[in-house]
């Protein structure tokens, strides 16, 4: 591969290349643009406003407004855009990804399609991975477009509808993946069309592109409501699962499958680590049986108990605690395993927290119920036109290829990268490891060239931390349990003789910037003490170091007891190192053990993408399903006249019902016409004596229909009647109240059962059959119940309701959280009034001391 780019070139530089006449125009109204006065460039906006309405396209506003915000840029933060930032804005323009290494100046970067893509009026989203930089960006680089006359906002965690609603309806804003998946759920469940915070979705520009449509993609998002569940059976399962031994199983070979030879396995259940997953075996079942007092474990009365004992064995064997998440204050908290910090708020969905909380001992909270859920796939596919920037994609071009299509752009560096990465050092045991890490890391500091050492678990972090001070050697841990103290230990890992130690790095959004005497030094050394199951992850770390030329050098310490080599070869690996004869605490490098090392990485990697993208196939069942949901939603609130939904309602409810008693190969002497009114009169009050003289009058089931229709048209016509024009609510306003109501109740249940059905469909596989077609066609059908359901209930309603009723709308199920509340931690709440001491002057003006007024109250 390497060969070819060096033959024909990457096609990153061929892309490049297209972009030179773009280029070469805004470099030559560099000039021009200094020459205006502010006033002059501030009325370039108004000016591409217009020429954008008069017929003009951005692809020919884009080199004159480039240079304006290239200028405005220079005059009000005082940095002028490099010629890469300006290709990779263009890029950005275009719909791509942008792969700008770490300390490009992505954030300044994004600055130049923001503009130009706000000229429409339609807004433009820059998406970033917390509430921090959502923050800092809005206010630092939004200067720029408020400068430049353009409203710049910012959604934050604990605004308030009226204040994200005010951000939203800016030309530019900045907000996390998060807040704007939710908010769009959340618009998606209000009932009156003023309580909408968003707008259309137009233009997003996702910055750590990777870390939002990759690393979070893995979970959808979910708004909850509360459910009548029992927390008794997840305390239930967790005794249950101290009691029961692990065991191995034999791997099945196609010899066993061919000789019809069954998997001999021992214990009462075995553990996949490396697909996750824990499976019961015959002694387990027989004992999960006599607990429960149950005959057959595999009964569909018995699905919930089969569950959570899974759960619980899956707490106990594959959820490590300061690893996966940690105990504070009697709560399970989730750890990012992709940053490493904390996240408040967020849950393991399935019952699997639960199932933690009870292994833990903590209170195990009631499980909650689906009432909206999005993948970040399917959401952010549903904009008009999506882009994004990253240090780190190229890994993964496929994956945006495929899923959001958005190919990668590789965007050369503004000075060569001078940083020096080190083969890796491999050893036989952890122990050896840790030992030469620490080596390097005395002799790094001793010599006052700063060290940033990243570690993939807390556990990890705190043990080298413990072994640093052994040494005497002062320095800094970040981690998920000190994360508040993150901005203050990144802007000083740069200083000579610092030592930071930090679990994971993605995501941190602050470059570390070095001062001169650690750039005498060599510059920031990078230790990884493990790598990543994603090699995006390690380059990542390694980027942190060298930026804007800056010298530096990386290596990673590893050995044969980590997880990735341990779940991936390490016999093999054991074998070399015996046949060369590795001394103790000897390090080796040999190219078998590198290649070994990336073929495990990609393997997982591969294994994630398939996680990814069965979450995508399930869900792009409920996306079609939401779509129709939603648009129908979107007409009441709009204040659509619903008359001929409600005609079509009727009319496919008698369709239905008719269809269920009567076919057309049916002699109409006999039609069962007691089952048939059985039906229809609870939803349409016919007289009796009306309807059995309709039946006797057809001579097939299309004249049923036809007269059956006829009579229930005239019968809501009457209702129509009794609701006068100045009656409040009309009866345009009570069908959309009806119609709102009732699909809102039957949706949330249904969001909930396919939930539910997702969980136990995996069982088809057991039985030869494709789980995600499974679910594809009961999900149809359960899609189409509800439909009929929803129509049935609502021509019910209608036909039956009084005028003397009050009827208005309202929510039908309380919210109670999501699992991803954002993970930065809400500001103190400030007084709006100084505070008052005890000896200050009483505010009431008595002139008397406030504890002897109205302080003593």
């Amino acid at each position: 591969m390497d060969i070819v780019k060096t033959l024909f070139g990457s096609s990153s530089a061929k892309e490049i290349k297209r972009l030179k006449k773009q280029l070469n125009k805004i470099e030559s109204l560099r000039d021009s643009m200094m020459a205006l006065s502010d006033d002059d460039l501030k009325a370039k906006t108004e000016e591409f406003k217009k020429r954008y309405k008069d017929g003009e396209t951005l692809d020919q506003l884009l080199p004159e407004a480039f240079a304006v915000v290239r200028e405005a840029s220079r005059r009000v933060l005082g940095t002028e855009h490099y010629h890469v930032q300006l290709i990779g804005g263009i890029i950005l323009h275009q719909g791509r990804i942008a792969e700008m290494k770490t300390g490009e100046g992505k954030t300044q970067t994004c600055l130049l399609p923001a503009y130009l893509n706000a000229l429409t009026g339609e807004g433009v989203h820059v998406v970033t991975v917390n509430d921090y930089l959502a923050k800092r960006d809005s206010e630092w680089v939004g200067q720029v477009h408020r400068f430049l006359g353009l409203t710049c906002g910012c959604v934050l965690n604990q605004m308030d509808n009226d204040e994200r609603r005010e951000a939203y309806n800016c030309d530019i804003t900045y907000i996390t993946n998060n807040e704007l998946g939710f908010d769009y759920l959340r618009d998606n469940m209000v009932i009156y069309k003023d309580q909408l915070v968003q707008r259309d979705l137009n233009y997003a520009i996702v910055d750590e592109v990777d870390s939002v449509l990759i690393d979070e993609a893995r979970t959808p998002l979910i708004i909850s409501g509360q459910s009548g569940k029992s927390t008794k059976l997840y305390e239930a399962c967790d005794i249950l699962a101290r009691q029961l031994e692990k065991g191995e199983a034999e791997e099945l070979t196609k010899m066993n499958a061919m000789m019809g030879e069954a998997v001999k396995e021992t214990g009462d259940f075995v553990v996949n680590e490396k697909d996750k997953v824990v499976n019961l075996t015959e002694e387990g079942v027989a004992k999960v049986e006599k607990f429960f007092h149950i005959d057959n474990l595999a009964d569909p009365e018995n699905l919930e108990i089969q569950h959570n004992i899974i759960l619980a064995l899956r707490a106990h064997n594959l959820m490590f605690k300061d690893q996966d998440y940690v105990v504070k204050d009697d709560e399970v908290l989730i750890v990012d395993e992709f940053t490493g910090r904390i996240m408040p708020g967020r849950r393991y969905s399935d019952g699997l927290h639960q199932a933690i909380e009870a292994k833990e001992h903590v209170k195990v909270k009631r499980e909650s119920k689906t009432l909206a859920t999005i993948t970040f796939q399917n959401f952010f596919n549903k904009y008009k036109k999506k882009c994004g920037m990253t240090g780190t994609a190229m890994t993964e071009e496929q994956e945006f290829q495929n899923i959001y299509g958005m190919d990668v752009v590789e965007i050369p560096t503004n000075k060569p990268v001078i940083r020096i990465d080190h083969e890796d050092a491999v050893f036989k045991t952890r122990k050896e490891k840790l030992h030469a890490v620490v080596d390097n890391i005395e002799e790094s500091y001793k010599k006052g060239q700063p060290v940033l050492v990243g570690t993939i678990t807390i556990e990890a972090s705190e043990e080298i931390s413990g072994l640093l001070k052994k040494r005497g050697i002062p320095h800094h841990v970040l981690n998920a349990k000190f994360h508040e103290l993150e901005a203050e230990i990144v802007a000083q890992a740069g200083v000579h003789g610092a030592v930071t130690i930090a679990t994971n790095m993605a995501g941190r959004g602050t470059d570390i910037k070095l001062d001169d005497e650690a750039k005498a030094a060599g510059g920031l050394k990078i230790i990884g003490t493990e790598r990543h199951e994603s090699r995006r992850i390690d380059n990542q770390l390694r980027g942190r170091s060298g930026r804007q030329g800056d010298p530096g050098e990386s290596k990673f310490y590893l050995s044969l007891e980590d997880d990735i080599m341990r779940l991936f070869g390490s016999e093999r690996l054991m074998g070399i190192f015996n046949s060369l004869g590795v001394a103790e605490n000897e390090e080796l490098h040999h190219k078998m053990l590198t290649k070994a090392i990336e073929r495990a990485q990609k393997k997982i990697e591969n294994n994630n993408f398939g996680i990814r993208k069965n979450l995508l196939e399930y869900d792009q069942v409920n996306n079609d399903q939401r779509e129709i949901i939603y648009e129908e939603r979107r007409k009441v609130l709009d204040g659509e006249n619903m008359r001929s939904s409600v005609i079509k309602m009727i009319d496919d409810t008698i369709d239905k019902n008719i269809d269920t008693v009567i076919s057309s190969d049916i002699n109409p002497n006999d039609w069962d016409v007691g089952e048939l009114n059985h039906l229809l009169i609870p939803i349409f009050p016919f007289d009796k004596d009306e309807i059995l003289k309709i039946e006797e009058d057809a001579s097939s089931v299309d004249e049923l229909k036809k007269n059956v229709k006829e009579a229930a048209h005239k019968l809501y016509e009457a209702k129509e009647a009794e609701f006068p024009e100045d009656v409040t609510p009309d009866i345009r306003e009570l069908e959309r109240i009806v119609i709102l109501k009732t699909i809102d109740r039957k949706w949330m249940d249904h969001i909930d059962d396919m939930d539910q059905l997702r969980q136990g469909i995996g069982l088809q596989a057991m039985g030869q059959r494709d789980p995600v077609v499974e679910y594809k066609f009961a999900g149809f059908d359960m899609f189409n119940d509800m439909i009929s359901s929803i129509q049935e209930d609502t021509v019910k309603v209608l036909n039956h309701v009084k005028i003397e009723e009050r009827v208005e709308r309202e929510e039908v199920a309380k919210v109670t959280g999501t699992n991803k509340d954002d993970s930065v931690a809400k500001g103190p709440k400030k007084r709006d009034e100084a505070k008052v001491y005890p000896n200050d002057p009483c505010p009431c003006g008595s002139g008397k001391k406030y504890k002897n007024c109205c302080g003593r109250k």
